[in-house]
């Protein structure tokens, strides 16, 4: 397949053949009428001349053959070392006799080049858990985040401006302007997400949000939510609301090893995109200005932003069999 900025597409070869064998012209005018030099024009009419028409169709430019390549055998025993010994490259390399460069190279095209990957007892690649189906685990988190001023703040009008010695006053006298909660829930299989901006993180609040998460989900084909995932806050913990909610989706709770983000690993990464992409991606002019950009960047993600967890997919595509992914 010819890359988007190619001069000649399938279609320009024929052009350049029809003008130069069809009509008698020299290679040299209409090469300059493509925009290509002359090498490539008389490069494709020899390929027509010897071919055909199917010398005009593109062909890989993979090299046919890899006389240095690393034979199948030997990466084979270089994964396999490392599974059961659990040495880095230069160890394994003194082993196998090979660079260590070539071994880094190997590991990291079988994505074993971190021991991290790797569960210790049995050698298990483990990097990255996941669900088996859509709804069978939520997991739901809270990003506080500040409030912005009418007008915006020291993003839009810089430092030491007016506004900004203006918030330093009034911090200094104990006014501050507060601070905004971002509830988000994220599908552990899809990664389908859906955020809401709340002024606090209260058990009604959350409960609340749960609803309309899962309200959301459900128009997108996850009908039921099997169980949730939070951290061990209060209003998860013990909170009556919360508590309700979970039982009218007929879901189960499920909560992080204390002291351990890590556990919800998918929301909190979740929340750092929401800050690169959306909550600071750009100066807002207030409050309201932020979360107008909430659903249009939320549609984004979900429809059209690739997910490197989904091989370059947005997240739509893992649900009714990747059917409508830009809608």
């Amino acid at each position: 397949m010819a890359h988007r900025n190619a001069r000649l597409t399938v279609h320009g070869r024929r052009l350049l053949i029809q003008r130069v064998i069809t009509d008698q012209r020299p290679v040299a005018h209409v090469v300059k009428e493509l925009g290509v030099s002359r090498a490539t024009g008389y490069k494709w009419v020899a390929r027509w001349r010897a071919e055909g028409d199917a010398g005009l169709a593109d062909r890989p430019s993979t090299a046919r053959r890899l006389p240095g390549k690393t034979p199948a055998d030997v990466e084979a025993q270089v994964c396999a070392l490392r599974t059961t010994l659990k040495r880095g490259p230069r160890r394994l390399a003194g082993l196998l006799g090979i660079p260590a460069s070539t071994v880094h190279a190997i590991l990291t095209r079988h994505h074993l080049h971190r021991l991290a990957w790797l569960d210790r007892p049995t050698g298990t690649l483990i990097r990255r858990y996941e669900r088996a189906r859509p709804g069978e685990l939520l997991h739901v988190d809270v990003k506080k985040i500040g409030r912005l001023r009418d007008g915006g703040g020291w993003r839009v009008h810089g430092r030491d401006s007016d506004q900004d010695r203006r918030k330093r006053r009034e911090q200094h006298a104990g006014r501050r302007v507060g601070y905004e909660y971002v509830h988000a829930a994220i599908d552990d299989h899809t990664r389908l997400a859906y955020a809401e901006i709340h002024p606090d993180e209260t058990s009604t609040t959350c409960a609340q949000f749960l609803r309309n998460a899962a309200a959301h989900f459900a128009q997108h084909g996850i009908d039921r939510i099997e169980r949730v995932m939070t951290d061990n806050a209060l209003a998860y913990r013990r909170g009556r609301a919360w508590r309700q909610a979970l039982a009218e989706l007929g879901a189960r709770a499920r909560f992080t090893r204390a002291y351990r983000p890590q556990t919800n690993g998918k929301a909190e990464r979740f929340n750092r995109t929401m800050c690169d992409e959306w909550i600071y991606s750009r100066p807002f002019t207030s409050g309201q200005d932020r979360a107008d950009a909430l659903p249009i960047w939320l549609h984004t993600y979900n429809h059209h932003r690739g997910h490197t967890a989904l091989a370059g997919q947005p997240p739509i595509t893992r649900i009714n069999n990747g059917l409508g992914p830009y809608t």
